[in-house]
């Protein structure tokens, strides 16, 4: 069994490659390129924040607030149902922004609209926005954990991120809207990689292990190192990964005695 790229995959895959470079360069070789990406940097742990949310809620719990900071980072307040919703809960910012990333490349390969795409982004955005920083902190007023500033950042950034996306869908043409919808997905599955290998780091024994962060959070319910944590979040997100992309861009073949190739 072997495997080659789709025919109608290689436009999408050209496209896929130049949201990579682009990426790159902002990152690292663009001066001030990082204040470029900024929003897409915080639409990023905005996803990130609500995969925590959500799972907090399907799996029985509550959520008392959901915020992000101008820094980029971000922190959500839960109470999960049990031992088992817990652990759910804490892996599920990483491991929910790599699914993410890999669902929208998957929307891109199978021609959905992006311009449904970015629409149906910024409704989400809104939703979250609205159900766990709005609602849920009103009802937990009194036991609020985070500062009001925190709560009025996230809904200024966050309505602005669920505008612009929302006007992405409605106003643009089909190319630039499928170039945002990759760029929009490979942001997700870098940060995803980058942010658990800087999580690595900080939860690496006589480093910085006992920082809050979701790795401590599962050390703190399991009795287990951190860092073992995130080696299994971080292998997880690879798998994704590997199979999304597979998935994107790769005809499946078998050959026969004959070598004839037949294409499943």
């Amino acid at each position: 069994m072997r495997y080659k790229l789709a025919e109608g995959a290689k436009p999408q895959v050209l496209l896929l490659l130049a949201a990579t470079v682009i990426t790159v360069a902002l990152w690292w070789f663009i001066p001030f390129g990082a204040y470029v990406i900024y929003p897409i940097r915080l639409f990023v742990t905005f996803i990130h924040e609500s995969s925590h949310a959500l799972v907090a809620v399907l799996t029985g719990g509550s959520v008392q607030s959901l915020t992000i900071s101008a820094d980029a980072s971000g922190l959500t307040y839960s109470a999960p149902s049990g031992f088992i919703g817990g652990l759910l809960t804490s892996s599920a910012g990483y491991l929910g922004t790599t699914i993410f990333g890999v669902v929208m490349l998957f929307l891109i390969r199978k021609n959905f609209s992006p311009n449904k795409i970015l629409t149906a982004l910024g409704i989400f955005v809104g939703a979250m926005l609205l159900v766990f920083t709005v609602i849920s902190p009103i009802f937990n007023l009194l036991s609020l954990q985070v500062a009001y500033s925190s709560v009025l950042f996230t809904i200024f950034a966050g309505g602005i991120l669920a505008a612009a996306l929302i006007g992405l869908g409605i106003f643009s043409n089909a190319y630039i809207a499928r170039f945002a919808v990759a760029f929009l997905a490979v942001q997700c599955l870098l940060n995803a990689i980058t942010d658990q290998i800087t999580l690595f780091v900080i939860n690496a024994p006589f480093t910085g292990s006992d920082i809050q962060n979701d790795a401590a959070n599962m050390a703190n319910a399991t009795h287990l190192p951190g860092i073992l944590w995130v080696v299994v979040w971080i292998g997880l997100s690879i798998v994704m990964i590997s199979l999304g992309l597979r998935l994107y861009a790769v005809n499946k073949n078998r050959a026969s005695a004959n070598e004839t190739v037949f294409e499943d």
